[in-house]
């Protein structure tokens, strides 16, 4: 029988690393992207809590399992995170995570707490006293819609509101087709994070019932901060490509920002303001962890 694998903790770990133009692999036991030259480059694949592999990746099989074992989580991006299109492992390999961020969820004084903390963190003060969530949903509503007329002005973009629908894309104005195009940028990289932190997209809190219900919780944090001027400033330029335009500024804008690894510990401390005791690092939990045997896959029992 081979020794166990304990993952390290995702706070000890390398948030995120991203890997390009090459075929992922297992060599002498050790992870390894291997260039078109040949050239081999080990990868820390137990010390690295996301891998997001981009455009040009090709990964084999044996990358997966150990990738698995390690507790580290695969994505499958555009370039730069730009775009998510599958995750392994997809919620997060941390059931003690997903039963934390639920039962925040389903506890109305926590629920409000987080929501009063997501309120603060995007507007930079402590929302108005005895607000239910429905009520602070209406707040933030109105400074969103201030705050898009703002920067339209700002940018000289004729606006007439947030105005779009997702199945007649053509249908928007440019300065709608390019704020469409800039959060679908960013809800790719927060559900990315919220994958590696082990937590689950549904599972929201100013936002319910929806599948990225908790990717629009986080990401609407940092929209105003990144995207959103994106938009506007290709939107007032114009030009043959405007889509193409803003998914490359996002692009930079997170590359520049490091936005990817900041929003991990940020849904830790937004959770901890429900009041509940978060769960242990994966090095401190009970019981085996990826017990490998010989011969066969982990987790794999007559």
């Amino acid at each position: 029988m081979l020794p166990r694998l304990r993952p390290l903790p995702i706070k000890e770990r390398l948030s995120i690393l991203f890997l390009e133009r090459g075929r992922l692999d297992v060599k002498d036991g050790a992870f390894v992207l291997i260039d078109k030259e040949g050239v081999r480059t080990h990868v820390p694949v137990g010390g690295v809590a996301c891998l997001m592999l981009e455009p040009g990746i090709r990964i084999s099989h044996a990358a997966a399992v150990l990738a698995a074992r390690a507790g580290t989580l695969l994505v499958w991006v555009g370039e730069a995170g730009v775009r998510l299109y599958s995750a392994g492992q997809p919620g997060g390999a941390r059931s003690d995570k997903l039963l934390y961020q639920a039962s925040l969820a389903l506890d109305p004084d926590a629920r409000l707490a987080v929501v009063r903390r997501m309120f603060a963190r995007r507007f930079g003060e402590e929302p108005p006293s005895r607000r239910s969530v429905d009520q602070l949903r209406g707040i933030e509503g109105a400074r969103v819609r201030a705050m898009y007329a703002m920067l339209a002005q700002s940018y000289r973009v004729k606006w007439s509101g947030r105005r779009y629908d997702p199945k007649e894309w053509g249908s928007g104005d440019l300065a709608n087709r390019c704020l469409s195009s800039a959060t679908a940028c960013l809800y790719g990289l927060a559900e990315a994070a919220i994958l590696a932190a082990g937590y689950a997209p549904a599972v929201g809190f100013l936002h319910t019932g929806r599948p990225l219900s908790f990717v629009y919780d986080i990401a609407d944090i940092y929209k105003f901060d990144t995207v959103v001027p994106v938009a506007f400033k290709v939107a007032a330029r114009g030009g043959s490509d405007p889509e193409g335009e803003v998914r490359r500024g996002c692009r930079d804008a997170f590359c520049q920002t490091r936005l990817l690894e900041r929003i991990i510990p940020e849904i830790e401390e937004i959770l901890k303001a429900g009041g509940k005791e978060p769960p242990a690092p994966f090095a401190e939990a009970q019981g085996p962890v990826f017990e490998e045997e010989a011969g066969g896959d982990a987790g794999h029992r007559g």
